[in-house]
């Protein structure tokens, strides 16, 4: 009896214990991000996005759209900001009210999956952007199961792209 016991207590505690690291989180979000993937991201970023999107995440007026309150990247679930960052966009987008008509060259041959997580979950988290930070993981899934060899397009995007 008391051996019976012991195994179920055991196993209760296996289950509750296994549950603990479980998230409601959108699929492609990881855990809380550390100082140090932040740095990492901020690297990332200051060394290729930030030409563009400048250090401020403020962009360009009519040119390069901002990262500061877009909601591209505000959206829960990062599939399509990970698409934009892999294979490029080109042609007119709105980002807060603004439109741009410019092309985002492609980064998934220059970067790595750490490194576009790490950017996309520093520029999610930063200049008042409050979305979850993006996982390696999530990155890894749309390179290999999204084959493109040309930039996408916003409408093809959001065809492409469950809501946000």
């Amino acid at each position: 009896m008391k051996t019976r016991f012991l195994l179920a207590a055991g196993l209760i505690g296996l289950v509750l214990f296994s549950s603990c690291g479980r998230s409601d989180a959108p699929a492609g979000t990881a855990p809380a991000a550390t100082a140090d993937d932040l740095a990492q991201g901020r690297a990332v970023f200051e060394r290729v996005c930030a030409v563009c999107h400048q250090a401020t995440g403020a962009g360009v007026p009519g040119v390069f759209p901002p990262l500061a309150g877009s909601e591209i990247l505000a959206a829960a679930d990062p599939a399509r900001p990970i698409r934009i960052v892999l294979h490029g966009l080109q042609g007119p987008l709105t980002v807060r009210g603004g439109t741009y008509d410019s092309v985002m060259p492609a980064q998934g041959a220059q970067l790595n999956d750490a490194e576009i997580a790490a950017a996309l979950s520093y520029a999610r988290g930063a200049w008042g952007n409050r979305a979850g930070p993006v996982s390696a993981e999530a990155v890894r899934t749309v390179r290999a199961t999204v084959k493109r060899d040309t930039f996408w397009t916003w409408d093809d995007l959001v065809r492409a792209t469950p809501a946000p």
